[in-house]
């Protein structure tokens, strides 16, 4: 059915339409505290530091007042019933996750479609269907989900892992997976950890020391792991690393077959240690391979003592290695899959390697045998993403996912040995890709850097200016964004709107040249990059600053700050979500110190605080200035990037905004920084988000279908 978009123009009475909203705004007041901070003999006034204190009735009460004007503005537009109404349609298709096998049962998971959260199911061998698990049973309001799943290598025992209200610690549950019993004690104060299994005996994670003062914002600083012995009480939980080094990053994993522990440490966000030790012998020691932090190792697979060695080391792009487990050190590293032009994902499966390259933001997957000899390129269904190919060493099927932004994610079965691949499971979504197209533009920087964007829209879109503009970046922490399908994005080009996503600096997407590019002193290349992506978009008509808006979270968040206070003139709506908007005081909270191979810090030097506070969003909001209308969205469990961050920068935006544009804030309640969210919250979330960038670009009224 064809649709059209009923886009008024910018005319008198829209204008008056959209300004009579804007007028009417009223704050709460947010006081003003005395708190300043000395910097390099800088002073540097922070006066809604009150607000950081997520345990105080003040805090509260201003997260109350700012919500009723959010939500009294949000219900007064009058297509956002609509878009509801038709994001709940498009969302409510079942979806089956990838099967895995685990000891005689084979498990995966489903949603009926509106579920908050999905289940768990196993067939035995007959095939008969159970649930195994079900996470929408662990809370009546959706906000408590399963947080991590690892079984026992013999499937016999599982660890499941809870997040209550979206915080990063978790609680780890034991259960016997054939009678579905709970086992032993519940494991508590978990943090950015897994669960990895010795055998039947217990499990290998790490956690840090419980933080005196709110578990949601205090400092986080020493990870350590830990060994948990079935049966056993976790206060006699034996530390395994971590007790005398400190580090704020600790993993250890076992090998397939049991016979290593590999213990990876690191104190930043990049860069780390590698160690192992040999489970076969008695106390034996802990071994170091990699002994500092300029590169990224990992230990990906075992044949007895040779290693198989993802890593960074003279490889920014990265390459695997193998090296004997008696004599582990780099100087002894042999390539097996050498470096490419292109960046490298491996994972292993099925009795082989499978190399992801990604060139130019999509896959290319090659497989090689045990001996590094290539077997084949893997032919795809598409330009795109594909994701998965992993699996223990004796399953003959493999499975992957494929998805781009016009593409629904499917997913494939992949016999490994004779590399052809079939359809699994392909979602029933209500939308016709066929309408919709996709293109790689390539655009230049500031500096004359060449940055790749994907713009995706409805086919036949006119190039007139007026094309609302959903412009989405991060660039930072090595993350590359890469093409997937959205319903949230699928709605929004169905309404008419453009979505299009620059490959930053500060991301992954060329390596590690490539993300060293956008952090520290380098970091204004990535608002550059993505200010010129938006100049792009105008030049080329898509849109105009009357309908671009700019979105990203978390470090993403950061972004969107930045460029609103440098440009406020580029764009008519900004989206910043659980973002590090107060450079000066990130590093303070949680694992936020972890993030300074990205940022630096104000204490790393003079020249690193100026040029800190140079780009801090919360600190460059000025007097006299007329921001684009902003919604800033936060969750209040959020101990990732704390909602501070968010809190602060609303407030210095709504005391200093000149003009008609609105500034509000959304807070989540009992929601964290994204992970675990229920279906129903993400829906509303979204359906928001939208309903607030078209309304403040002048929009009154939705396609009509015709």
């Amino acid at each position: 059915m064809k649709k059209t978009f009923l886009i008024m123009a910018v005319s008198s009475a829209l204008a008056t339409f959209g300004q009579q909203q804007n007028i009417n705004m009223k704050y709460p007041q947010t006081k003003k505290g005395e708190t300043v901070d000395v910097y390099f003999d800088n002073k540097i006034a922070d006066p809604y530091r009150w607000l950081e204190d997520d345990k105080s009735a003040e805090t509260g009460a201003w997260v109350k007042a700012e919500n009723e004007v959010t939500y009294n503005y949000l219900s007064q537009i009058p297509f956002r019933d609509a878009i509801k109404q038709r994001m709940e349609k498009l969302w409510n298709y079942e979806k089956v996750s990838a099967p895995f096998k685990e000891g005689a049962f084979t498990y995966y998971y489903k949603n009926n479609g509106l579920q908050n959260q999905s289940v768990l199911y196993r067939k035995d061998a007959k095939g008969n269907e159970t649930i195994f698990l079900d996470p929408n049973t662990f809370s009546k309001d959706g906000t408590t989900s399963l947080g991590g799943l690892d079984f026992s290598k013999d499937g016999s025992k599982v660890a499941y892992a809870i997040s209550e209200g979206g915080s990063d610690w978790r609680k780890v549950i034991i259960m016997d997976a054939v009678t579905q019993k709970i086992i032993g004690d519940t494991i508590v104060d978990v943090k950015f950890s897994g669960v990895s299994w010795k055998g039947n005996e217990g499990f290998y994670y790490s956690s840090y020391d419980k933080p005196k003062g709110s578990e949601l914002s205090a400092k986080t600083d020493q990870h350590k792991l830990y060994f948990h012995k079935l049966g056993t009480a976790q206060k006699s939980d034996k530390v395994i690393f971590g007790g005398d080094k400190k580090r704020r990053y600790v993993g250890g994993s076992v090998t397939e077959d049991n016979r290593y522990l590999v213990i990876t440490a690191a104190n930043s966000t990049y860069g780390n240690e590698l160690y192992i030790k040999d489970l076969s012998k008695a106390n034996s020691p802990i071994v170091i391979i990699v002994a500092d932090f300029k590169s990224d190792n990992n230990i990906i697979e075992n044949e007895g003592t040779k290693l198989f060695i993802e890593t960074d080391w003279n490889a920014p792009n990265k390459r695997i290695v193998t090296v004997d487990a008696n004599n582990p050190k780099p100087q002894n590293w042999k390539n097996f899959i050498a470096e490419t032009e292109n960046v490298l994902s491996p994972s292993t499966g099925g009795g082989y390697f499978f190399a992801n390259y990604m060139k130019d933001a999509v896959s290319v997957v090659k497989q090689y045998d045990y001996n590094g000899k290539l077997v084949r390129q893997i032919e795809l269904p598409g330009v795109g993403t594909a994701s998965g190919f992993g699996g223990k060493k004796k399953e003959n099927v493999l499975y992957y996912s494929f998805t781009n932004y016009v593409t629904p994610g499917s997913t494939f079965s992949f016999d490994a040995a004779k590399g052809t691949s079939a359809v699994y499971q392909k979602p029933k979504v209500d939308f016709n890709s066929e309408q919709y197209e996709s293109k790689q533009v390539f655009y230049t920087s500031k500096d004359g850097t060449k940055i790749p964007m994907i713009i995706t829209h409805k086919k036949g879109l006119k190039l007139d200016g007026t094309n609302p503009t959903m412009l989405y970046g991060y660039g930072g922490f090595n993350i590359s964004l890469t093409p997937s399908f959205s319903i949230a994005n699928a709605i929004w080009m169905e309404n008419g709107g453009v979505y299009a996503v620059p490959n930053l600096r500060g991301g992954g997407e060329y390596g590690k040249k490539w993300h060293d590019a956008g952090t520290k002193m380098q970091k204004q290349n990535v608002f550059d990059d993505f200010i010129a992506a938006a100049e792009y978009l105008i030049a080329q008509k898509y849109t105009s600053s009357q309908y671009l808006a700019i979105r990203g979270g978390s470090n993403g968040g950061l972004l969107v700050g930045a460029v609103m206070t440098q440009r406020p003139d580029l764009m008519k709506v900004a989206l910043p979500a659980v973002g590090v908007l107060d450079m000066l005081r990130y590093h303070t909270f949680t694992a936020g110190a972890g993030w300074a191979y990205d940022y630096g810090t104000a204490q790393d030097s003079k020249e690193m605080f100026s040029y800190l506070k140079g780009y801090s969003p919360v600190h460059n909001i000025q007097k006299g200035i007329q921001y684009p209308a902003t919604m800033v969205t936060t969750g209040d469990h959020d101990d990732r990037v704390v909602p501070a961050h968010s809190f602060k920068f609303a407030a210095e935006l709504q005391e200093k905004q000149t003009g008609t544009n609105p500034v509000l804030i959304r807070i989540d309640i009992n929601a964290g920084h994204g992970a675990g969210k229920s279906v129903a919250a993400n829906i509303q979330e979204n359906v928001d988000i939208q309903a607030f960038t078209l309304y403040n670009m002048g929009i009154v009224k939705l396609p009509e279908i015709k």
